[in-house]
């Protein structure tokens, strides 16, 4: 196979070897970066999200992909629907045999993988774009305005076919990137049971119920709604927490407990003690513009790494958490927000990933799990990473909720990203699937649905975390959660395609088969 590039006024053409990297002297401002490579279609073609939380699987040559097509601009804009994922740089349409995603893609046909993979993503995110009709993978270089001088890296591109295992075991070769070490954790989050209705009393509720499942050293994780409002991360909020976040960590240490916390360190929202203070360390679009990033809290922005009291205000919540008040894991959520557009000195991808290494420097030995965040700049710099959507309280999408981002809320979609980005688990970082539940309150899942939600999580999973209150299970329901505990021992755990849709493990000595939706792979 030949690669064929266009980077402003310079073209060329190369053989594609496993390593490629095109490097050229520019000394301008860059407008295109492109590149072709003329390929079939494959059985089932793969490409990756743009962030974690979008929609991220497999497709076939007559699948489409779904965007913000058919949305009335006015339900985008009240909705800031465009900030949670790339639906305001993407060039690709949304029609029938037209797919994109970012940093890596593959061609499979039966068990014969062709992965084309980025080695570095600083320059640019690598944009892999597939037409069926035209038989063309088109890479774009995600760096237009950026300005250069001297040796530009244009495309770093990996190549190999094989396995799927000899295929991502070789690009982590290649990269150079090893997964940091990340224990396998079980626990407890306090958001899909509770929300943002928590307060000391409730937490206390919990953190005591817990001992009926979790055991010593697992994870007790508080989520959203400790703070007064996203951005103000110096105190928890006094009514809620009265004894505040310090003495919360001590009581879940002293429970057995690792204590973890949620934070979103790069946003804020509208009407934060922050923002009133400081409204210029927002980010802002290319026509000057504050940029919302989303909906959630009414509304929330992005906050400047460049402005250097903005940098030391996120260090110190950051630092706050786990140096003061000695929370052992951090989930990071709505990373994204940092990066939402690059500028003439750094790529949007550059900035995410110097984002995400200040992350790592400022947290330290402590843990980080990040979310709403591209995959790419979290290989090697967090222990563990969500690798797909929030999961809801239904199995389905809401009708009228299909036709929304690709970053929604969706328990179906949540379990399709964790079975299509399970090769990432143990290479790039532990996976972390989201949550699964055994009660049977606050919840519309059928009892079906909540086995294959546990069960896929167990397999495929290195965070295996419930958003129950395990105080309140029935002597049935805690033998269920010994169940999933054991099945997260589970070795050797394979996807079975072809007559039959599923995984294939061994535990205890023995070859089992859970069987799945086939619109799941």
């Amino acid at each position: 196979m030949k690669l064929s590039f266009k980077v402003n006024s310079h073209t060329g053409s190369v053989e594609l070897e496993r390593v490629n990297h095109i490097v050229l002297d520019i000394n301008e401002k860059i407008e295109k970066a492109l590149c072709f490579i003329d390929l079939d279609p494959a059985e089932g073609m793969f490409f990756n999200g743009y962030q974690t939380w979008t929609y991220t699987r497999e497709y076939t040559r007559t699948d489409r992909m779904r965007g913000l097509n058919g949305m009335p601009e006015g339900v985008i804009k009240r909705y800031s629907l465009e900030g949670y994922g790339d639906y305001h740089f993407t060039r690709y349409p949304f029609r029938r045999g037209i797919f994109h995603g970012y940093s890596y893609c593959y061609f499979r046909d039966g068990e014969r993988f062709k992965l084309f993979a980025s080695l570095d993503e600083r320059p640019g995110y690598t944009i892999f774009g597939y037409s069926v009709k035209k038989n063309r993978l088109k890479l774009i270089r995600d760096c237009e305005g950026f300005r250069t001088s001297g040796s530009f890296h244009a495309f770093d591109l990996f190549y190999m076919e094989g396995s799927e295992d000899e295929v991502f075991d070789a690009w982590f070769e290649a990269l150079e990137i090893k997964a940091r070490p990340a224990p396998r954790l079980a626990g407890y989050s306090s958001w899909y049971n509770r929300y943002e209705d928590i307060d000391e009393s409730s937490i206390m509720e919990d953190l005591k119920g817990c001992g009926a499942v979790l055991s010593k050293g697992d994870l007790f994780q508080v989520d959203d709604g400790w703070e007064t409002r996203v951005g103000d991360w110096d105190e928890a909020d006094p009514e809620k927490f009265p004894q505040g976040m310090k003495k919360l960590a001590q009581d879940i240490h002293a429970a057995g407990y690792k204590a973890g916390l949620w934070m979103a360190p790069f946003a804020a929202a509208k009407g934060s003690e922050l923002l009133k203070a400081h409204p210029d360390w927002v980010i802002r679009d290319e026509e000057g513009e504050p940029f919302l990033c989303g909906c959630n809290w009414r509304g929330f922005y992005g906050l400047d790494i460049d402005v250097p009291e903005c940098r030391d205000h996120i260090e110190r919540s950051v630092r706050r958490a786990v140096e003061d008040w000695g929370f052992d894991l951090l989930k990071l959520d709505f990373l994204y927000a940092a990066a939402t557009f690059g500028n003439e000195r750094e790529t949007r991808a550059g900035r995410m990933i110097r984002a995400m290494e200040l992350i790592r420097s400022w947290v330290g030995d402590k843990m980080i799990l990040a979310c709403g965040v591209p995959l790419m700049p979290c290989f090697g710099l967090t222990e563990y990473s969500r690798i797909g959507c929030d999961v809801g309280l239904t199995w389905s999408d809401r009708p009228f909720l299909r036709l929304t981002h690709r970053e929604r809320v969706s328990t179906e979609n949540s379990l399709t990203d964790t079975i299509a980005r399970r090769h990432l688990d143990g290479r790039a970082f532990g996976n972390d699937p989201d949550v699964f539940f055994l009660r049977t309150e606050n919840l519309e899942l059928t009892e079906e649905e909540k086995d294959i939600l546990a069960s896929v999580n167990a397999l495929l999973g290195t965070v295996f975390l419930t958003s129950d209150d395990p105080g309140r299970y029935t002597d049935e329901q805690k033998q269920k959660y010994a169940h999933y505990r054991h099945l997260t021992e589970a070795e050797n755990v394979r996807l079975i395609r072809g007559e039959r849709t599923g995984l294939s493990y061994y535990l205890d000595g023995r070859e089992h088969e859970l069987l799945l939706p086939e619109r799941l792979v």
